[in-house]
């Protein structure tokens, strides 16, 4: 009896030892995929960011999924559009920010002091209210001369010539654009500068010089709400809040010479069409290809190359559901997720972020 209970107390033993080694293995891994920080129980502290409002509804969605993930982790990102999220960056008020258009030296974001991380794209559309027009085709020439204000009513021959059949009103057109320095603004400008450069003049940036006359308003959903209110009025809202929003979007002839309607499917015919720089940003405004959606818009992050490590943890961590969980959300909010090319490249990023 003796020597049976001294065998079943060392088996006893032997098991206990292999669990507590089971124990604390599983939570020391520095949150590298497949430990404790895999599902967020591991992670606490609190991230903040600001920038473009473009992909303000899917990052809110993030956050909320990623609460559920990590309840002890608060992230906040505050829409206030893509020139002043990258100020408040480069001012050190932020962790991280959202931008749909590049660094530029007056941002105030020292070079090499971060990184790019691609998240999502998604179309910018070419919103409209016009009493009995449900079907609207613009092209290129004739969209630039729309927002300078050089077409002034509907019935224009140029808008006639693109909706061969249409009976088109002779309502005035108001003009409806962002007030607030918006990546969504360079990215239109740059499209017209593209793909309407002899009759575009305004050039591109977060912010042009609008003709007298024309309506601004901050955010996309400014713009929207002007849209919706007045009738005749046309302007660019990221898709997501066009829809949101109810919003009646145009056509717009792409390179190809194919007026296509926004979509997810037409802006991933953009993005897979794109040519990557080095530094993860990419252009698919314009893109060839008979079924690309020519005003996809890309949306990116800014990370600092150095944090302390407490918070370059939790910003790996919190960007790397971004670019993996996170990538299925985009869809039902109206958003392209990433090629899973561009998907690693965007994860590969992360090993730049140093504490």
């Amino acid at each position: 009896m003796n020597r049976k209970m001294l065998s079943r107390l060392v088996l006893v033993g032997v098991a206990l030892a292999v669990l507590a080694g089971c124990g604390s293995n599983s939570g020391d891994n520095g949150g590298t995929s497949g430990g404790d920080n895999a599902n967020g129980s591991n992670l606490s502290g609190e991230l903040k960011a600001s920038g473009a409002s473009f992909p303000d509804a899917y990052y809110q969605e993030v956050i909320s999924a990623f609460k559920e993930k990590a309840p002890d982790v608060t992230v906040t990102y505050n829409a206030v559009g893509s020139g002043t999220g990258k100020k408040e960056f480069g001012q050190g008020l932020t962790d991280f920010a959202g931008t749909d258009s590049t660094v530029k030296p007056d941002d105030g974001v020292p070079a090499g002091s971060f990184v790019y991380v691609p998240t999502v794209a998604g179309p910018i559309t070419v919103s409209y209210n016009l009493s009995g027009v449900d079907k609207l085709q613009l092209s290129p020439d004739t969209l630039a001369d729309i927002f300078q204000a050089k077409i002034t009513k509907w019935n224009d021959p140029a808008i006639a010539k693109d909706n061969q059949g249409v009976s088109l009103p002779a309502t005035p057109i108001t003009v409806a654009h962002r007030s607030d320095g918006s990546g969504t603004t360079n990215n239109f400008t740059k499209y017209l500068t593209a793909a309407a450069p002899s009759s575009w003049k305004l050039g591109s940036g977060d912010t042009v010089a609008w003709p007298s006359g024309t309506q601004g308003a901050e955010k996309n959903t400014g713009v929207a709400q002007i849209i919706k209110q007045t009738d005749g009025a046309v302007g660019y809202v990221d898709y997501s809040d066009a829809l949101e929003t109810k919003l009646t979007l145009a056509a717009i002839k792409n390179k190809d010479g194919q007026f296509v309607a926004p979509s997810l499917e037409g802006a991933t015919a953009a993005v897979e069409g794109a040519t990557v720089k080095d530094d993860l940003t990419y252009d698919p405004l314009n893109a060839a290809g008979a079924d690309a959606y020519p005003i996809t818009a890309p949306t990116y992050l800014l990370l600092k190359t150095k944090y302390d490590a407490d918070k370059a943890n939790l910003v790996k961590e919190y960007v790397r559901y971004v670019l993996t969980d996170g990538q299925p959300i985009a869809k039902d909010v109206n958003f392209a997720s990433l090629p899973s090319g561009l998907q690693q490249k965007a994860l590969a990023q992360l090993d730049k972020v140093q504490s």
